[in-house]
């Protein structure tokens, strides 16, 4: 690790340990409530879903990670006011915490409710707005992604690298339909008419962070979306990075914590992704 980044420790106590700690037993939890959902609500609109399960996890892993670092800073999903405004402004507000921990206690949580198996539990560590451990845990398939930055990134013990696929054409690229209809939901629906008929397929499984973390395990060849928070992308983006992929805004400019439209890839297709995408924001 660089000179400049923070040991990965206080007073002995691993942060990636920890986040690993929380994502298992915050997963094995989620896992065991399938079909037992008793409280269903709406959040920002009938697409952005919360249940008691959702908030139940966040508990435990707000609880998990104070006992360990209480003078952490904690910036999880269900804290927040619906809307991209409240997401916008929590991490303006918390972004330059020394260590903060930004949590997804359930990214999927439609898929959670309706019991289709693509959700998970994406936990993420800055410290001074950069991103230094991403883990994101899909219990449904029990598999484990890891990354510390300047280690490498990790999915069950071993070493993951991004996909090798040169051209659009070769690539299988994954989106998602964002909650957000007025705005969001109509560019992406414009990014999907112009690359659908570019790339070999497209994928929309409903988890960002799963999406990203399957960049990174070279599943996807790269993903986009519009209008995702801190939490949905933080995780993920170092698995991305650490895996020698590359993650920008939509329009190209280099990630950081604000950004909330995002796109994320193998490296080689970056480039013709941002392009593609710039193009239909035009029409």
């Amino acid at each position: 690790m660089s000179d400049n980044l923070p040991n990965n420790a206080i007073g002995g106590k691993s942060f990636t340990a920890v986040a690993i700690n929380c994502a298992a037993k915050a997963g094995e939890w989620i896992q065991s409530k399938l079909g037992t959902i008793t409280q269903l609500d709406t959040k920002y609109s009938m697409h952005d879903l919360v249940t008691e399960v959702d908030k139940g996890s966040e508990r435990m892993i707000r609880n998990l990670v104070g006992t360990h670092f209480p003078h952490h800073a904690f910036l999880g999903e269900e804290g927040v006011e619906p809307g991209p405004e409240a997401s916008a402004k929590a991490i303006r507000d918390m972004g330059d915490e020394e260590y903060l921990w930004i949590v997804d206690p359930v990214d999927g949580t439609t898929n959670f409710v309706h019991g289709f198996p693509f959700f998970s539990v994406s936990i993420a560590l800055a410290h001074r707005g950069q991103v230094i451990v991403g883990v994101v845990y899909d219990p449904s398939r029990d598999e484990l992604f890891v990354a510390e930055r300047g280690k490498g990134a990790y999915v069950h013990g071993r070493s993951m690298r991004v996909s090798q696929e040169l051209t659009l054409g070769q690539s299988l690229i994954a989106t998602g339909f964002p909650a957000e209809q007025h705005v969001a939901l109509p560019a992406n629906l414009k990014g999907i008419q112009a690359l659908a008929p570019k790339v070999r397929n497209l994928r929309m499984g409903g988890s960002a962070a799963l999406h990203l973390a399957y960049v990174a395990a070279g599943r996807l060849s790269g993903f986009w979306e519009y209008n995702l928070s801190a939490w949905d992308i933080a995780a993920g983006a170092l698995l991305v990075e650490e895996a020698g992929g590359r993650l920008s805004d939509v329009a190209g400019e280099p990630y950081h914590l604000g950004v909330r439209n995002v796109a994320a890839s193998n490296g080689h297709v970056h480039d013709e992704l941002v392009e593609e995408l710039r193009k239909a924001s035009l029409t």
